[in-house]
């Protein structure tokens, strides 16, 4: 089965599946661990993927709301709108499976809008920096996109 592993601490995401193991860098949270609604904290736990948003979408496609804009991330439209976090390439939407701990309530990662996503390149990668979701190099996103289903666990791990 086909399965998800997220290390905080090595800013890792692995992809099990039967044709092996893949390791790709990521970039988690720069607060930090945290399951509260408005903390910009990456939730732990044990998650599924709720939804895949964007497959047919160019390398780069700019996403905002979950839709694409017709937008392709570049420096220029980065120098334009300094201040977006560029959601780009694909999502894959997660949603909690402990109540608790990351379902129901004001520790909903579904409601919190926390995604596994492309981000441009010339962010770094293995270094916390995002704003609660799980970002990714666009072309390791695809590769990760095309080879799950929806329904596929992710484990977050926040201690090694």
């Amino acid at each position: 089965m086909t399965h998800i592993e997220i290390s905080i601490p090595a800013q890792t995401l692995t992809l099990k599946t039967q044709d092996g193991v893949q390791q790709y860098p990521v970039s988690t949270a720069l607060r930090g661990v945290g399951q509260q609604m408005n903390t910009g904290c990456t939730p732990r736990g044990r998650h599924y993927i709720r939804a895949k948003i964007g497959a047919e979408l160019p390398l780069n496609a700019v996403l905002v709301g979950r839709r694409p804009t017709g937008e392709i991330y570049s420096p220029a439209l980065a120098a334009e709108f300094p201040n977006r976090d560029w959601i780009l390439t694909r999502i894959l939407w997660l949603c909690g499976l402990e109540k608790g701990l990351n379902r129901l309530g004001s520790v909903d990662t579904q409601r919190r809008y926390i995604y596994i996503h492309g981000t441009p390149d010339s962010e770094p990668m293995g270094v916390p920096r995002s704003h609660g979701c799980i970002r990714m190099r666009n072309e390791d996103l695809v590769d990760v996109f095309e080879k799950i289903q929806v329904g596929c666990l992710v484990d977050i791990i926040a201690n090694e």
